[in-house]
């Protein structure tokens, strides 16, 4: 008999507060589903998150002595639920932030075949505590994944998600402070279907706790999005960096070379200087296009070992 299990994860740093509400707002049963299974991922909470998870039927747990970040929190809590026979992943915060009463909704197009990777789009242009800037950056934000990705998602930055086994085996956290943009940009270049569905958030609990301000948190996206990137287009970075630095050292080359034919060359010199530079520049670019691409076919069939270790390690029960 075939059993449809979902895990709904929740990574945690103290929680103890805002953990009930998430947890009564959980829905007890879903269409298609037979076994939907809380796990809470306590990320090094010094508060009582975890009585607080107990005293409301939790029993599947991923502890962290430490804080080890969200990213670190998403990947154990993933590891965790395929070891335990999960057919699905729902990922939400211990915040409230998201509607829980819409995990539902989330699941049912990867029930159908539809989709490997549904997000909740949190519709951020109607979220009243989002300034006119964060607005923008979140549109910003969603615009270079999505380039990268290959995808048309209105919110890649909502960590309300629910992902499919399948999905799951096949990709690979690297970076620490976040795997929202990372796993999309993944996912895309991996030809995984990602969906998307409005949501509505709820009222606002408290400050995130992810990032301090609103620049720590476009430094470190940033720093994901290019780095996943490299990973998977590397050739078109340093081969358009490579052009730009041609097209740099052509201009002065062209000044110095009709200066030289009306015989004021060595006036100047500086240009010839600036040129080689470049052209060097150039040329470093256009090799490390060629290292590097070697090195994305080298990546591609370790991960494919690694699914295949992790259906190994992962068997459905």
């Amino acid at each position: 008999m075939i059993v449809m299990r979902v895990f709904v994860q929740i990574p945690c740093l103290n929680e103890e507060e805002t953990l009930p509400l998430v947890l009564k707002s959980i829905p007890k049963k879903i269409k298609g589903v037979d076994e939907l299974i809380v796990l809470v991922i306590d990320d090094g909470s010094s508060d009582n998150t975890v009585g607080v998870a107990k005293k409301h039927g939790v029993k599947h747990f991923v502890r962290h002595t430490r804080n080890m970040g969200l990213a670190r929190s998403f990947r154990d809590g993933v590891d965790y639920a395929l070891a335990h026979g999960a057919d699905i992943v729902v990922n939400t915060d211990g915040d409230n932030q998201y509607p829980q009463a819409r995990i539902a909704d989330l699941v049912q197009p990867i029930i159908a075949g539809e989709a490997d990777i549904v997000i909740g789009d949190r519709q951020t242009a109607n979220i009243a505590h989002f300034s006119p800037f964060k607005r923008l950056m979140q549109r910003f934000g969603s615009w270079v994944v999505n380039q990268a990705a290959g995808t048309e998602l209105p919110d890649a930055a909502s960590g309300f998600r629910a992902y499919s086994r399948k999905s799951l085996m096949m990709l690979n956290i690297v970076t620490q402070f976040s795997y929202c943009m990372e796993t999309i940009i993944q996912a895309g270049n991996k030809r995984l279907k990602i969906a998307s569905i409005p949501i509505e958030t709820n009222a606002k609990t408290r400050e995130s706790r992810l990032f301090k301000n609103i620049w720590q948190h476009i430094f470190a996206s940033g720093k994901a999005i290019i780095r996943s990137y490299i990973m998977y287009r590397p050739y078109v970075v340093f081969i358009t960096l490579g052009l730009i630095l041609l097209g740099a050292a052509a201009i002065p080359a062209i000044r110095f070379l009709v200066s030289f034919v009306e015989g004021e060359g060595e006036g100047h010199i500086q240009s010839l200087i600036f040129a080689s530079a470049m052209l060097v520049g150039s040329l470093l670019s256009f090799a490390l296009a060629v290292i590097s691409d070697l090195q994305r076919t080298n990546r591609i069939l370790l991960e494919d070992q690694l699914e295949r270790t992790k259906h190994i390690q992962f068997p459905k029960s």
